[in-house]
């Protein structure tokens, strides 16, 4: 993504959200109804220069300039050992033992974003056998 910019809202004023007058400022939020978290709280925002090669290449894959709905993806733990939270199966996914975690929260976080699409894509995803036996064509 060499040479390209990520993009997010433009904050053009310190108080944008607070003085909004409509209360729900972007597009988006006009749309579905509701705030968008990180969009008021910058701890919530990942930082793109930690990304990994894997998500770069799949972001310049994809087409996109930020991490849309892997934003709110974050390390967690499940049972005291770290773990992802997939909605599509809505339950944690532990991460496999061997992988040496990060001391960096965001660094954490990035790796959890790639993992959890690479067990999205991975033939032994819960969705593939969804798929195999309710498939209509």
């Amino acid at each position: 993504m060499a040479g390209s910019s990520y993009k997010g809202s433009q904050i053009k004023d310190v108080d944008q959200f607070i003085n909004d007058s409509k209360g729900l400022g972007s597009t988006r939020e006009q749309e579905i109804g509701q705030h968008i978290g990180y969009r008021y709280d910058v701890n919530l925002l990942p930082d793109y220069g930690r990304l990994t090669p894997f998500l770069r290449n799949y972001m310049e894959f994809m087409g996109w300039e930020d991490l849309n709905w892997l934003e709110d993806v974050h390390m967690g733990y499940e049972e005291g050992e770290p773990a992802i939270f997939d909605r599509n199966v809505n339950g944690w996914v532990r991460i496999p033992e061997g992988i040496k975690l990060p001391d960096n929260q965001q660094d954490r976080d990035m790796l959890a974003r790639e993992l959890l699409i690479r067990f999205q894509m991975s033939p032994k995803h819960p969705m593939v056998e969804l798929n195999k036996a309710y498939r209509k064509f």
